[in-house]
């Protein structure tokens, strides 16, 4: 066994392995070159002792030696350090065990003779995700000390079937679709689903299908080479590389373009990714989730989404029921959408909210879910000075006498004592309806515009004329 002390800062520090003394040699020399610390040994026997006194962020092994195999080399690699990335040498005959070695964790492969330059840049992305994980790892960290884990919070029986749903699935490696309409809490699930199966130590990523232009998606989602287009002035890894042995939450899959449709159906039947501008590809061990609030069999029937593509995605399925056949689990989420925006402290609904708003908010249409519910939450905090929080502290629509006939006669008799309010012309009453409408869906124009039956041209042009009146 023989260390080499030069190291480095970005460099790797691996473990080679190979019973050819010429290989052991090439390595010893060439693998500092490039700017890595390496040890080599001459049998799988040294590897493992190597491995149990020093930790490695990469093991390179050939796969037929004597005694310990390269494929034992691995598994028992993976048992001492679950992040190692390893890369199997192996002849042409074994291009099988090669393939079987990457099911069970190996990040690539090279067939003997291998390329130094094919091995650099193997160690390159190695490197380069290596990066990329720890700073998602300390964004990660800061974020949950702002904002604290976000627990499923219910007592309901169709929640109840949900987390059951999750319980079964998230031990398994299948693809996940999780429907429900804008605000349910998908991505919410999806991370629950990642947070109790074996990958929670790896990264969670998700990307919005539909925020990104669409000349963008692919580069966002595979990558790209340097020069592969205007802009690409250098490398860049996609979110396929960045979620390597985690979990990637595909949301609104539904906004996918059509050509990207068919490059994801590759990907997730070969498990083989390719950047935008490269003629080679390379294996990801990525779980994928999905999300949408569209009907994807109709769009299907519209031949706006392939069908292939979507028994792909679609062997598991967890559907979210909408708040408003939930009203049981207002309560709690609203007390908990407060205490988290105070240093989580623990009060009870009643605590926090007097019985008439307890009683509307139960009884409101929450088109848009939890984040139409997390919104009025916000706007009665942000006017509350004292608790309870009582209807004045919520939004102008809670004001409405319709609400009247819904609430007992002492919660209707209190509402109707607060509702002498100045009549409002039709230019106002249409501006409540865009302001109501952009609140129920998070600020999101295209969804906003289609609830209130315009064109979002229109919806631009009515929020402009505002802006122009009141500038």
């Amino acid at each position: 066994m023989m260390n080499e002390d030069t190291k480095s800062p970005k460099g790797l520090h691996i473990l080679f392995v190979d019973d050819e003394e010429f290989l052991q040699e090439l390595f010893r020399i060439e693998l500092p070159r490039m700017g890595h610390t390496v040890t080599v040994c001459p049998d799988g026997e040294t590897a493992v002792a190597a491995l149990e006194q020093d930790r490695y962020d990469c093991l390179i092994t050939d796969l037929d030696m004597p005694g310990i195999s390269g494929i034992e080399l691995l598994t028992y690699a993976r048992e001492v350090s679950e992040d190692i990335d390893a890369i199997i040498l192996t002849g042409k005959s074994s291009l099988e065990t090669a393939i079987a070695a990457l099911r069970q964790g190996a990040f690539d492969y090279l067939t003997k003779p291998c390329k130094l330059f094919e091995l650099e840049s193997l160690l390159k992305r190695i490197s380069d995700k290596n990066q990329l994980a720890r700073q998602y790892q300390a964004a990660k960290h800061q974020l949950d000390r702002v904002v604290g884990s976000s627990p499923i919070i219910s007592q309901s029986s169709e929640m109840d079937h949900v987390e059951k749903l999750i319980d079964r699935v998230a031990g398994t490696h299948s693809t996940v679709l999780v429907r429900g309409e804008t605000g349910t809490g998908k991505e919410l699930v999806a991370r629950a689903v990642h947070q109790r199966s074996n990958r929670h130590e790896h990264p969670f990523v998700a990307i919005n299908c539909g925020a990104l232009p669409e000349h963008l998606i692919e580069s966002e989602l595979f990558g790209h080479c340097k020069g592969a287009f205007t802009g690409a002035d250098k490398q860049r890894s996609g979110l396929f590389e960045v979620a390597n042995h985690g979990t990637l939450l595909l949301d609104e899959i539904g906004e996918l373009p059509k050509n990207t449709q068919a490059i994801l159906l590759r990907v997730l039947e070969s498990g083989e990714i390719r950047r935008v501008g490269d003629n080679q590809s390379f294996v990801v061990d990525v779980r994928v989730i999905c999300a949408t609030h569209c009907d994807l069999e109709q769009m299907v029937e519209q031949n706006e989404f392939r069908e292939d593509l979507l028994f792909r995605i679609n062997p598991f399925e967890i559907s979210l029921p909408p708040l408003r056949t939930r009203a049981e689990d207002i309560p709690l989420l609203a007390a908990h959408l407060y205490c988290r925006s105070h240093n989580g402290i623990q009060l009870l609904p009643e605590q926090i909210f007097d019985s008439v708003t307890l009683t509307a908010l139960r009884q409101a249409t929450w088109k848009g879910n939890v984040r139409e519910l997390a919104n009025v939450v916000e706007h009665a905090t942000i006017l509350c000075d004292e608790l309870p929080i009582t209807l004045a502290h919520l939004p102008s629509r809670f004001h409405s006498p319709i609400n009247d006939a819904s609430l007992p006669d002492a919660a209707a008799s209190t509402l109707a004592s607060r509702q002498i309010l100045p009549p409002l012309s039709l230019h106002e009453l249409e501006l409540q309806a865009i302001h109501a409408a952009l609140a129920r869906h998070n600020n999101h124009k295209p969804d906003a515009a289609k609830e209130l039956g315009v064109s979002l041209k229109t919806l631009y042009n009515k929020i402009n004329n505002q802006l122009d009146k009141t500038g």
